[in-house]
């Protein structure tokens, strides 16, 4: 074990002893610690209170098998799907036209556009809806792909609207949308399948409400 991994149980401990030139050592043995996983004189001191990691986020399913019943309870009693699901499509509508517009102002497709929307469609569902749930995720993951689609559509409206010299709502009421698929297929690239897949990736992870394990500590004591 390292020195680090020691003091992690040697700072709980009741018999813990500072020395001016070892530093934190064992009461009982004047020593630093050399125990392997456990130590046999470990008295755990009741006045100690951990310091938890204010910096990492907890996945949804850790999170789940650390706390109580009565816990995922009151969090599934602050969700809110129905708003979670309005945010994100209106994040996903602005994400896929800011696509086409971007698509239409550099005359390239860029794909990092789908990773922008992927995040931006579970981030607003995560603060929205405040989701424990699966199905928060697989909704959000959802959102993002079809939004990555939608992007993709809203730019072929811009460009056969400035071939046509149409405007782009004329053009988007006049299309003919059994040409829709066709045309998909051959804006469609094996790059697309990568960064929609981690867009619906994104759109899954970010979904769900987050905690660091002090925010989770605290949370509990509520």
């Amino acid at each position: 074990m390292t020195r680090e991994e020691h003091l992690a149980f040697c700072k709980k401990c009741t018999n813990r002893e500072m020395d001016l030139k070892q530093g934190l050592v064992c009461s009982l043995t004047k020593e630093k610690a050399n125990f392997i996983n456990d130590c046999r004189n470990f008295n755990l001191d009741p006045t100690y209170q951990e310091r938890f990691d204010d910096t990492e986020e907890l996945h949804n399913n850790v999170v789940k098998s650390i706390i109580t019943d009565d816990i995922l309870k009151k969090m599934k009693s602050e969700q809110n799907y129905s708003l979670a699901v309005i945010s994100g499509i209106i994040v996903g509508i602005i994400g896929a036209l800011l696509w086409g517009v971007i698509t239409l102002a550099t005359g390239y497709q860029i794909g990092y556009m789908a990773l922008a929307i992927g995040a931006g469609v579970g981030l607003s569902m995560r603060y929205t809806g405040k989701g424990v749930d699966q199905i928060f995720g697989i909704t959000g993951a959802v959102i993002a792909v079809l939004s990555c689609f939608a992007g993709n559509f809203f730019s072929i409206i811009g460009a056969i609207a400035n071939l046509e010299s149409l405007g782009y709502l004329e053009t988007l009421i006049s299309f003919d949308y059994s040409l829709l698929v066709p045309m998909m297929k051959e804006t469609f690239s094996i790059m697309d399948i990568l960064f929609y897949g981690i867009a619906g990736f994104e759109g899954y992870k970010f979904a769900f409400r987050a905690f660091t394990e002090k925010e989770l500590e605290d949370f509990k004591n509520k």
